[in-house]
């Protein structure tokens, strides 16, 4: 009777959608257990086994006994997954779903996954406008726009305009940007960008892809992966990352991730990057180099008074900021969050840094809404470096107990095993 009733959801649900119902079905059970935090709506992912007839279904449904669905999406393995090779005529899948429940709480879950369902309509989707962006829409609200516009060198404005790619950030209600594109103040800082600038490889070889300013760039090569559903939306691209001979040293599969968490946004990057050229040292300064965020322009022209920092040890004055070296002891944070003010609202950024990260992270902080941290590391050709963060954006503000749950999340995440 349970199955049955599962399965008459999934039909009902299924006329949401375009395609075919089913081709197969198949039941997984797995126990979320929620560990020493309080999980509040934290995305979950598994890695798991199915048949190659499901290796192409994309929605699968849980539904408890108190007949309150959770709806979950399966994603090709996300880059840093730690995937294992299948018995034949299996696939490996990852299984995404939002989750709640107090700490110590362990719940089973059996999900239903039927072949053929499409994602629902009004779920993430992708829309790309060739050659220029690439952006991720939830329903009809927009959410991330990754910028890739080839580089243009006809004048010097057109390739301080393309010179690199990076990912503009809405706001959670889609209504506008909240991060930075070219010009206006440090016009080298723009959006969610990761780059390095005191780059060294080879004979004194030297490359800074934050200014650009010698024949450098960051070049869009392709888009390697897209996944769309209910849970998540995400893309893999390949960014090249060219010297001042416009010869590639470096190439990077980086991606980012939204998940569909009530309350605001929570993206997640992550980054693979291998060199082309031997050993390569990655170097820079707090200031120009890392994964850093920038927010709109409007606050330095408008607003910087009123941006205010948020740290483990609490909360800082408007206007004020630190920066490693000046501070010794701004590093190797867990997090750090910025609050500013577009128009009349008030925004909180929350950086979430993972301790398999490089460290040391060395942080820095703008009231004009740049901040971020960078770290020194070496890489060698079959000796990538990977890397994780997360942001989380929300309106109005936060507190240090509010934004150490969205690290604890992160870093300690729930444990799921699959039976």
């Amino acid at each position: 009777m349970k199955r049955n009733f599962l399965l008459m959801s999934i039909l009902a649900a299924s006329l949401l959608f375009a395609g075919p119902l089913w081709a197969e079905i198949a039941a997984v059970k797995v126990t979320v257990d929620a560990g020493k935090h309080d999980r509040r709506n934290v995305p979950v992912r598994t890695l798991i086994t199915l048949p190659k007839a499901l290796a192409k279904a994309t929605v699968v449904i849980h539904t408890g006994v108190d007949g309150k669905s959770i709806v979950g999406q399966l994603t090709a393995p996300s880059l840093l997954a730690k995937t294992k090779r299948p018995a034949d005529g299996n696939v490996q899948r990852e299984l995404h779903f939002i989750w709640s429940g107090t700490k110590g709480t362990k719940a089973t879950l059996t999900f239903e996954i039927v072949g053929g369902i499409n994602a629902p309509a009004g779920g993430f989707a992708w829309h790309d406008t060739k050659g220029d962006y690439n952006e991720l829409k939830f329903g009809r609200r927009p959410v991330l726009r990754y910028m890739y516009t080839p580089l243009d060198e006809s004048t010097k404005e057109r390739r301080m305009a393309t010179y690199k790619v990076y990912h503009h950030v809405y706001d959670p209600k889609g209504k506008r940007f909240v991060t930075k594109g070219p010009g206006g103040l440090y016009p080298h800082h723009r959006g969610l960008y990761y780059g390095f600038n005191r780059i060294s490889y080879g004979k004194g070889k030297r490359a800074d892809v934050w200014h650009c300013n010698r024949g450098e760039s960051q070049s869009h090569e392709g888009f390697l992966a897209s996944e769309a559903g209910p849970v998540v939306g995400r893309h893999l691209v390949a960014v090249d990352w060219h010297g001042q001979d416009g010869k590639v040293f470096a190439k990077e599969q980086r991606e980012m991730s939204v998940y569909n968490t009530p309350g605001g946004l929570l993206i997640e990057f992550a980054s693979r990057l291998s060199s082309t050229v031997g050993p390569l040292k990655l170097d820079g300064d707090p200031q120009h180099a890392g994964f850093q965020f920038r927010a709109s322009q409007e606050v330095p022209d408008k607003t910087a008074k009123l941006t205010y920092y948020l740290r483990p040890d609490g909360k800082d004055k408007p206007g004020s900021y630190r920066n490693w070296p000046g501070n010794k002891t701004h590093a190797n944070l867990p997090w750090n969050a910025m609050s500013f003010v577009l128009g009349e609202q008030r925004y909180t950024c929350c950086y979430l840094d993972h301790p398999k990260n490089p460290k040391e992270a060395r942080y820095s902080e703008r009231n004009y809404g740049r901040f971020g941290s960078y770290f020194e590391a070496s890489i060698d050709e079959g000796k990538p470096l990977d890397l994780n963060y997360r942001v989380w954006l929300q309106e109005g503000e936060m507190t240090v107990a509010g934004v150490s749950e969205q690290s604890n999340n992160f870093v300690e995440p729930v444990t799921v095993t699959v039976e």
